[in-house]
């Protein structure tokens, strides 16, 4: 039995008939006997008779238990994006358990950063675990796998560095370093912390980037490890490794120095952009090389100096920056004479007489600030005097918001001077890497790990990470708070002053809502947003019987799958 629905068009009006039918053979034939006509039946009604009439249970919804809820919308975005972007098949073409692994870890690193013990629970309270087929994944098993990782990491960052390196392209360079609990790690030495921890073990990390910014390679180094003694290891890597014939490599004025420079120069296919560091500024300057008068109109100069033969300098004003430079100096100038007012006053009334402690407590006043080298001081036993220096001063100030971009690039053509600072000021792309690494998304730091190769694992399970969140936030740049169209204003804006917001980004500032009326995010609260969107595991009172169903996704997290070209679940 069957619930038929005939349709009959009468004076341009649709009618419609709605009748339960019995079918039967007859003499071979198949033959249908009207039973019923529930045309008045309100539609509810005939739903229910249709559906039973099909062989579905239904069941009251008063009698429907929900056993289990899980949150599912974040982990189907991110694995989403992951798979999208290619990285899945990265990591391995085959669907094998260490693939599965390392992806819930890549997974839960950008959702939920925890230890490998509580990622095992906390993924079983979303759909992750069961999706990839590890709720029996045990801690041991993912400390386990990241000894897999690193074996293939070789192989992960040539495959990546193929989709986003081609020769001649750019190639960003920075360096960072994270502390390490414990003692035992070999890697772990007291360097410079990054971190603002001097006294404790670290690690030093340098990750590659292509001109947009996105990572596809970090290397990990011990903790003691000087910036400038890494480069030439980096170029070896992109040029034997990732098989690029040319490459332009920018990296800071910690990690191009000139002995850097000298190793550089004996490389085929090898141009830098780097910048001065402050006393090759101050000697170019003192030189009489670099003449002030020549930003009366512009801000941008490019010279050349026989300090730098074979460079390009290109010498750069910024108004704003030298008007910040001043303002801090002055600040910094007033509170150290303030400090060292204090010390005047009590010598003057005999609570200081010897000059050990005067100098002593004089050495204090230099601490925060760091003002000495403008200031004149006489010690001596019951007396104490200081003044500043006004000249060392003033050609300090000379100097404020000037920098100096040196490159290799000879032709000026294909290379001009403005888009050599562009170039160069790319590598604040690495640092926003960093940051979303060591702060605001995956936490790296602390590590816990002693054994080198899963430091370094973890590490690289880190910039995996960082990869996928370069993806996301591009793909979703719409329903954050973040400028959609930077990059092609950047091409065609002034490159020595700060790119101001535009006008979309200030409209999206002020009334905290997309184009189409959405409310924005930022990524981390639309990632929490989208985990609403739950699974549950739904069950009959008194049956055995279970069944899967997912929430109505809501219109802002179905434009969020969209703009992500995920399937909504």
């Amino acid at each position: 039995m069957f619930v038929a629905t005939i349709r009959n068009k009468q004076k341009g009006r649709v009618y419609e008939t709605h009748l339960i039918r019995h079918t039967y053979r007859e003499g071979g034939k198949v033959r249908n006997k009207t039973v019923a006509n529930i045309t008045k039946l309100p539609p509810e009604t005939r739903e229910v008779i249709r559906r039973s009439l099909r062989g579905e249970t239904l069941i009251p919804a008063s009698s429907i238990d929900v056993l289990s809820s899980r949150g599912h919308g974040h982990v189907a975005l991110v694995r989403g994006v992951l798979r999208d972007c290619g990285l899945r098949n990265i990591l391995s073409s085959r669907d094998t358990r260490e693939r599965r692994l390392v992806e819930g870890l890549l997974v839960a690193r950008i959702l939920q950063p925890l230890s490998k013990l509580a990622t095992t629970r906390w993924w079983l309270t979303t759909t992750l675990a069961e999706d990839l087929d590890l709720e029996d994944a045990v801690p041991e098993e993912l400390y386990a796998v990241l000894d897999w990782l690193a074996a293939q990491q070789p192989r992960i960052e040539k495959r990546l560095a193929k989709k986003r390196l081609h020769n001649g392209s750019l190639v960003l360079y920075d360096l960072s370093s994270s502390y390490l609990t414990g003692r035992h790690c070999p890697l772990g030495k007291r360097g410079y912390s990054r971190d603002g921890k001097p006294g404790s073990l670290q690690v030093v990390y340098g990750v590659i980037c292509d001109g947009d910014g996105c990572p596809v390679a970090v290397q990990v180094y011990p903790g003691n490890t000087n910036d400038t003694t890494t480069l030439m290891e980096q170029v070896d890597k992109v040029q034997d490794r990732f098989g690029l014939e040319r490459l332009v490599i920018v990296a800071d004025r910690g990690t191009i120095k000139q002995t850097r420079i000298e190793e550089l120069r004996k490389r085929e296919g090898v141009d830098w952009i780097s910048a001065l560091n402050a006393p090759q500024l101050k000697a170019l300057y003192g030189a009489g090389e670099l003449q002030l008068g020549l930003f009366d109109e512009r801000n941008l100069v490019e010279i050349t100096s026989g300090q730098f033969p074979g460079e390009r300098l290109v010498v750069c004003r910024n108004p704003l920056l030298a008007a910040e430079r001043k303002r801090k100096r002055q600040e910094l100038l007033d509170a150290t004479e303030e400090r060292l007012r204090k010390v005047q006053v009590a010598v003057e009334a005999g609570r200081l007489a010897n000059a050990g402690a005067i100098g002593e407590r004089v050495g204090r006043c230099w601490k925060k600030q760091k003002m000495r080298k403008h200031f004149q001081c006489i010690i001596e036993d019951g007396h104490f005097h200081f003044d500043r220096k006004l000249a060392g001063i003033q050609r300090e100030e000379a100097l404020d918001g000037l920098y100096v971009i040196r490159t290799s690039l000879a032709d000026k053509e294909a290379h001009p001077a403005d888009e050599v600072v562009r170039s160069y000021k790319r590598l604040s792309s690495v640092e926003r890497v960093f940051r979303a690494m060591k702060t605001t998304q995956l936490l790296v730091r602390p590590i816990f790990h002693w054994t080198p190769t899963r430091v370094r694992a973890h590490i690289f399970l880190c910039m995996l990470g960082a990869h996928v969140l370069w993806h996301l936030e591009r793909r979703l740049a719409s329903l954050l708070f973040r400028e959609e169209d930077r990059a092609e204003r950047t091409a065609s804006s002034d490159p020595v002053v700060a790119l101001e917001r535009s006008d979309a980004a200030k409209r999206k500032d002020a009334e905290h809502t997309s184009d189409d009326d959405l409310p924005l995010h930022s990524l981390k609260t639309l990632l929490a947003e989208m985990a609403t969107l739950q699974r549950h595991t739904m069950r009959a009172t008194g049956s055995e019987a279970t069944w899967e169903q997912v929430s109505v996704p809501s219109e802002h997290q179905r434009r969020v799958f969209d703009l992500a070209s995920v399937k909504v679940p």
